[in-house]
């Protein structure tokens, strides 16, 4: 798993028993930035992939698989 992922999975279980220090509510914060934009960039290129698949752009497609599979961190 990401390490990103992994921090705001642990700074949100740590919230529900204490209330985060000022640094680890904007570390947070980052995180869900962050995760936010990876997602919004996954759907897109989810979207592109299907456009590429009812298109039969092959190659199109391959390029858009292998940034899926980067972000993904494969």
């Amino acid at each position: 798993m990401h390490v990103v992922v992994d921090r705001f999975i642990e700074l949100s279980v740590v919230e529900q028993y204490r209330r985060l220090t000022k640094n680890e509510r904007y570390e947070k914060n980052e995180c869900l930035k962050y995760l936010t934009e990876r997602q919004w960039k996954l759907a897109k290129l989810q979207n592109f992939s299907l456009m590429a698949s009812e298109t039969n752009d092959n190659e199109w497609q391959h390029d858009i698989c292998r940034e899926i599979d980067q972000l993904q961190g494969r």
